[in-house]
Order: structure tokens, then sequence, then C-alpha cells
């Protein structure tokens, strides 16, 4: 039912295919137990990530609508912002970006390095502010101040996190399910990290209707799990109204919180290991922010005995530009 609703969407076709789904056979002989990776870090725009899949949807909605501007909003170092403006320069858009400076490090290579140099490079507006805690409003501001200055602003959630962009993963748990029938295997869980919830909302919808019996893990990287579980509810019901379905009855919100500390941005001495044990093992590169925390989770989870018997998908969702973001402390 979700397939033949999504396919009414229009969408930039930006991705030139599927990502891979491939077995990390060193990690899985480290740990003993058989991890895969769905490479989404491998999507083909501005050393990509997972955010592409939401601009395709955004983005087509964006030209639809006549819009010459796209406007976002982020953290210094944010993934999402980099691929907006990637994006924008391709299509011949502006963009305007509103940062906020999440740890309030005064590191040059924080403020300058990493996914804010390629902001540069993709000649991106950027405008500095003191926080995005009402990014709402900070948002349509932005949009009115270009209207009034002639522009056509379209304007991209953080994250790319609304019903439209979780379509994107909604698309990619379809394209996931198919691969994981084309492998025979018997696959215990998914694991991600969890953030502005489209990637979490959008692929547990799509999976939770194709292989109910499949656990998607979502592994915060900034809030509580009752601060998160919200967000992720919501938007997958929000999603679902939009595709004109149910929520199945097999959707669940799974999370593991215990990992985003000391805060959004920052990686604990947990993150900056599971990088480097990942990179040493299999010479993949997670980012310290998001994946960097989920794989310490899913390394943790495997500790504790927290997953169900079968082997593990890690969705690496990018980020690495913004390992020259942060000190060498590996």
């Amino acid at each position: 039912m979700i397939k033949q609703q999504l396919d009414r969407f229009n969408r930039l076709e930006l991705l030139g295919g599927a990502t891979a789904l491939e077995k990390l056979e060193r990690l899985s002989a480290w740990l003993g137990r058989d991890i895969y990776v769905k490479r989404d870090d491998t999507t083909p725009l501005a050393m990509g990530g997972n955010k592409l899949r939401k601009l395709e949807y955004l983005a087509a909605d964006a030209l639809a609508q006549g819009a010459d501007t796209l406007v976002t909003a982020g953290a210094i170092q944010s993934n999402h912002v980099r691929q907006t403006a990637a994006l924008a320069a391709k299509l011949g858009l502006g963009c305007v970006a509103l940062l906020e400076n999440p740890t309030g490090t005064e590191d040059p290579n924080y403020l300058a390095n990493g996914n804010r140099l390629l902001l540069e490079l993709f000649d991106a507006k950027v405008e500095l502010v003191e926080n995005l805690d009402n990014v709402d409003a900070q948002l349509d501001a932005l949009a009115d101040r270009l209207r009034s200055n002639g522009k056509k602003p379209y304007l991209v959630p953080i994250g790319g996190s609304n019903a439209l962009g979780a379509l994107g993963y909604v698309r990619a748990g379809l394209e996931l399910a198919g691969q994981i029938e084309d492998s025979g295997i018997k696959f215990s869980t998914v694991v991600l990290a969890s953030g502005s919830a489209g990637t979490h909302s959008g692929l547990a919808l799509a999976l939770s209707e194709v292989l109910p019996d499949l656990q998607v893990i979502g592994v915060t990287v900034s809030r509580t799990d009752e601060a998160q579980r919200p967000k992720v509810q919501g938007l997958a019901e929000r999603t679902a109204e939009l595709l004109g379905v149910p929520v199945p009855d097999a959707f669940k919100v799974i999370l593991w919180d215990e990992y985003f500390a000391p805060r959004y941005g920052e990686p604990s001495a947990g993150t900056l290991a599971a990088i480097k044990l990942v990179a040493s093992q299999e010479g993949l590169l997670l980012d310290p922010v998001y994946t960097g925390k989920a794989m310490a989770g899913l390394l943790d989870g495997i500790g504790r005995q927290r997953f169900e018997d079968g082997p593990i998908i890690f969705l690496h969702t990018g980020g690495a530009p913004a390992l020259f973001a942060y000190d060498s402390s590996f």
C-alpha cells in the first residue's frame, strides 16, 4: 500500500540507484556478530549523506512552486545544510542558512573547516544566530526579508524532516527491504542515528509494513527518549497521513538515549572509540555527531546482549566532512 501511494509524489531523481548493503567482514569477526552497513554515506552529492533522499522530494516541491532560493537552518557543522547548499548550487538556486554554534566552542576548525568550509565553496549565504530555539519563526522571518527583496524562498526544515522530506526514507525503507529479500538473510535489527527524526520515521514506517518483524532502533544524538519519542511518532503519523495510509500495527518507536551525552555536536569517549574502531577495522569513516554515537550504541548493545538473534544492519547516514572540524582525539 505504501509503495503505490509513494509513487504519486514528484521527486528529483538524484541518487542514481540503490546504495549498497555490505557486510563489515573484519568488524563482524572482531565482534563475533554479523554486522552489515547500508551505505547512505555514498549518495552522490557533496561527499554523500542521508539528506539527499529527503531533498529529492523537497527540492522537487521547491521547483514546482517557482522558488529561486532554498532557506534552511542547522548547526555550523550541519550535514543537512551542506547538502542543501550543494543541491541549490546544482539547480542554480540561491541558498541562505541560519547557523548556530550548539557547543559554544571557539575552535577555529569547528568555526571554519569541515562542512562550514564547503558552504563557502557552494556560495551559500550564512547568518550566524545565537540559537535556533524558535527555528520556525526564525526561518519565517528570514523568508519574509528575502521576499521583500524580490526573492522567492522555499523553506527547508532542519534536517529536511517534515512529512514530505520523510518520504525519502520511506523510499529508502522499501529499497532496503528489497535488498534484504534478495540477500536471503533474516536480519534482526536496523540501527541508526535519530536526530531531526525524518530518517528514523520514514524508514521505520516503511519497514513496519513490509518487514514487520525487523526491529528499527534509533540511537538519539541530542535528546532523551522522552523528548525524542513524540518527534519520531508524530512525524511518522504525519507522513502516513500525507501518503493516505494508516500507520501499520507493527510500527513502534524504539530509542536508545544513553549515548548522546555530553550534548548535540559533542562526542563522548565512546563515540570517539567507535569511530576509531570502525576506521581501523574497515577503512570506513563515521562522524562525531551522528554515526559515531549510533555506532557506540550498537557496540555497547552487543556487549550488553541487548539485540535479538540475527545479523544487524547499521544505516550509515554520512557526515565524514565534520571529522575535519574536530580536534584529533582518537
